[in-house]
C-alpha cells in the first residue's frame, strides 16, 4: 500500500502533466485518478476542494520545477546572451520532447481559467512572479541597470509565452530562437 505522501505526489504530478497537456476543462479527474494508479476516495481526502485545488497546487508545483529548470540554466551561462539562449533551449526541448504536445505549464491553465477561479489565478500569478524575479536577479546579474531589470524581465517572460504559444502551433521552434536572439540585443 503506498504511503499517503506518496499517492498525493503522484495524484499532483499527474495533474500538472495533465493540465499542461489537455489544459484544465480537457482534463477530468476520473483520468487524473486512472493514469496516476490512485484510488478514487483519495481525491478529494488529498484535494478537500476538489479539481481546483488540484490545478492550484499543480500549476504551483509545474511553476517552481520549471522555476528551477531556468534557474540552473541562466546560472550555467557565462553572459545574458548564452542565458536567454538558455532559457530559449530549455522550452524549445520541453516542446520537441512532448511532440509540441505540451506548451508552458502555467499559460495553458491561466488561459482558461484566470477569470475564473481566483485560486487559480494567484497560483498562475505566483508562479509567474517567481519566473520573473529568477529573471530580474539574472538581468541584474548580466549588468543590465537597476531600472531596466524589472520591464525587462517583463518583456523576456512575455516573448517567450508568445514564442512557445507560436512553436507549439507551427511546430516548429524556431520562433523561440528567434525571440530570444532578439532579446539578447537588448542587453
Amino acid at each position: 500500500m503506498a504511503a499517503r505522501g506518496e499517492t498525493r505526489e503522484r495524484v499532483l504530478r499527474t495533474a500538472a502533466e495533465l493540465f499542461q497537456r489537455q489544459g484544465y476543462h480537457g482534463t477530468g479527474l476520473n483520468q487524473v485518478l486512472a493514469e496516476s494508479g490512485a484510488p478514487k476516495g483519495s481525491l478529494y481526502f488529498h484535494f478537500p476542494d476538489g479539481k481546483e485545488q488540484l490545478a492550484a497546487e499543480s500549476v504551483t508545483l509545474s511553476g517552481r520545477t520549471v522555476a528551477e529548470a531556468l534557474a540552473a540554466a541562466v546560472l550555467a551561462a557565462p553572459d545574458g546572451r548564452a542565458g536567454l539562449a538558455a532559457l530559449g533551449d530549455h522550452f524549445a526541448r520541453s516542446l520537441r520532447e512532448s511532440d509540441f504536445r505540451k506548451g508552458c505549464p502555467v499559460a495553458t491553465v491561466a488561459l482558461e481559467t484566470a477569470a475564473e477561479s481566483e485560486t487559480i489565478r494567484g497560483a498562475c500569478d505566483t508562479a509567474y512572479g517567481d519566473w520573473l524575479a529568477g529573471l530580474r536577479a539574472a538581468l541584474l546579474g548580466w549588468g543590465v541597470p537597476e531600472d531596466r531589470a524589472g520591464p525587462l524581465a517583463t518583456l523576456v517572460l512575455s516573448s517567450l509565452q508568445g514564442a512557445v504559444m507560436l512553436a507549439r502551433v507551427q511546430r516548429d521552434v524556431s520562433a523561440i530562437h528567434q525571440a530570444t536572439d532578439q532579446l539578447a540585443g537588448l542587453l
